[in-house]
């Protein structure tokens, strides 16, 4: 995929994870946002070649969700 192309998909994607985990953890958009680009899932999912991009913002999320809970993540069976 081109760069422009795939950041445009971030662009999409990463607004709809954070609006799960200001919902779900009680925390402000920035800080919401904050939490999510410093994580495992955010790293991974700007390298396109991990496909996490396919995912859903929900899959996304309970990627998230489990890394903060757990410490890691586990690659759902669809990337």
């Amino acid at each position: 995929m081109e760069k422009d192309k795939f950041e445009s998909m971030l662009i999409l994607i990463v607004p709809n994870v954070v609006k799960l985990i200001v919902e779900n953890y009680a925390v402000s958009e920035i800080e919401a946002s904050d939490m999510f680009y410093n994580s495992a899932v955010y790293e991974k999912l700007e390298q396109e070649d991990t496909k996490l991009w396919h995912l859903s913002p929900l899959t996304l999320y309970n990627m998230f969700d489990e890394e903060q809970k757990l410490g890691s993540f586990v690659f759902p069976e669809e990337v």
